[in-house]
């Protein structure tokens, strides 16, 4: 008989699953009881208001944020934790750094190193925690920046780059650890509107290779266009989901309906 370890979900796992996941800070009570499934490929959106959880649940998934209760597993394993008999304990931070390895994450701000060429900030993981050789490091980084339509800026600092270029290397950074997992946390709300559209290529076409990816968004065309589920989360709960068009052409809940009302 294969033995599994408890921290192990055997046989065909989704690639997120969300298990009565709670957080809170202080005596605020951000996340509520989320379960939700990604599977593997898929393209899983998150809308909402501002405040409604979205971004501390993507957050918990990398555990940038530490969960009050729950479980969450990636990729089968679970996230910043060890289970012995009904106990969880913490993971030392060597092994939840090994963790967030296999999950690449965007951000509303770029956070790309101001003295750093776009190739040396996509370099710049690699070879510092994969410990590559700058070699190897620098072919991906070129092929990945390629990639993203900035093959002839390579050289440019953050700097000398509009903030949709910014985005678009801190895309080819992220994918420059070669993840299982993309996590997209409102790439395109710091953008001026001409510049949306361009980064919002780059994810359709990770989309078509096959990249699982959880979207954090307003950007509601691209939710129906290349999602695959779409969950609408309010006050830290999940109110409603289903497929995309399904759900913003016919929303079921008040609370859902509301809020599409005012952003298509």
């Amino acid at each position: 008989m294969t033995k599994f370890s408890k921290d192990v979900v055997p046989g065909g796992h989704p690639m997120v699953r969300a298990e009565g996941v709670h957080k809170s800070f202080g005596h605020a009570h951000i996340l509520k009881g989320i379960d939700l499934e990604v599977n593997p490929r898929e393209v899983f959106c998150l809308i909402g208001p501002s405040g409604s959880g979205k971004s501390t649940f993507l957050r918990c998934i990398n555990h940038l944020e530490k969960i009050s209760a729950g479980r969450l597993y990636v990729d089968g394993r679970l996230v910043g934790y060890r289970q012995h008999g009904d106990k969880l304990y913490e993971l030392k931070e060597k092994e939840v750094s090994a963790q967030r390895r296999d999950i690449g994450m965007v951000f509303q701000r770029f956070n790309l190193f101001p003295h750093m060429t776009a190739l040396e900030n996509v370099m710049e993981a690699p070879v510092q925690v994969r410990r590559e050789s700058r070699a190897v490091a620098r072919e991906r980084a070129q092929r990945l920046l390629d990639r993203v339509g900035l093959g002839d800026r390579t050289g440019h600092y953050p700097a000398q780059l509009s903030g949709g270029q910014q985005q678009r290397v801190a895309i080819a950074r992220a994918l420059a650890m070669e993840p299982k997992l993309m996590l997209f946390d409102e790439p395109t709300s710091a953008l001026d509107p001409e510049l949306v559209g361009e980064v919002l290529d780059v994810m359709r076409d990770l989309a078509e290779d096959g990249m699982t990816m959880i979207v954090v968004t307003h950007e509601m065309g691209f939710a129906r266009e290349v999602g695959d589920s779409l969950v609408f989360m309010d006050d830290g709960v999940v109110v409603e989901s289903g497929h995309p068009r399904e759900v913003l052409a016919h929303p079921q809940h008040d609370r859902t309906k509301a809020f599409l009302s005012k952003v298509l």
